[in-house]
């Protein structure tokens, strides 16, 4: 079933997670027995899938993209997982707008791989949103090698390059870069 939801993110011009990054997503919802999650970037329901089989039977997926198509397409993927309705919550909006309107503190892990232009903020809204010891995972935080090239300037590296080392450097985060696809930062909120 993650092979027809890859394929149809390659449709759609998406890259999921890959293999190694999703194995690592269950494994910190494992690990945190998470029950509430946020997931910022749905897309064709890959990572979401990842998440909920590492989450409690109890546990629900609060995810969020702009593209109504995207989450269509995993409401597809979560069902041919089979996972109840119940267990996914897909909000459609950008998730500027949609973070700010969860609550404080209420939630195990945040998953990002949403605008990188927009990882600070997101950042930002996932150490209101978690709960001391609660994880936070950043897709792409090697964003293809640029972020560790000094010469790449863009928006979107700078904007992930601020927030590695934001979350590397500051004593309210505990981080590691994990070395699976493009990168995937795991930081757990101090208690």
């Amino acid at each position: 079933m993650l092979t027809a939801a890859r394929a149809r993110g390659a449709e759609l011009g998406l890259t999921p997670i890959q293999p190694g990054g999703g194995a690592a997503l269950r494994a910190l919802a494992a690990a945190a027995h998470a029950k509430a999650v946020v997931e910022v970037g749905t897309g064709t329901g890959v990572s979401g899938v990842w998440l909920l089989r590492g989450m409690r039977p109890d546990g629900v997926l609060t995810t969020m993209d702009a593209e109504a198509e995207h989450q269509r397409y995993a409401r597809q993927a979560f069902l041919e997982a089979g996972f109840a309705p119940g267990r996914t919550r897909l909000i459609t909006g950008r998730a500027l707008d949609v973070l700010p309107r969860l609550a404080d503190t209420a939630y195990d892990l945040v998953f990002v791989d949403g605008e990188k232009a927009e990882y600070p903020q997101y950042a930002d809204e996932a150490a209101r949103l978690l709960r001391p010891g609660g994880v936070l995972a950043l897709d792409n935080a090697l964003w293809g090698g640029r972020v560790l090239d000094p010469a790449a300037r863009d928006m979107e590296t700078v904007a992930v390059r601020e927030t590695v080392k934001w979350l590397r450097e500051s004593p309210e985060w505990i981080s590691a870069l994990l070395p699976v696809g493009d990168g995937l930062l795991v930081a757990v909120k101090a208690l």
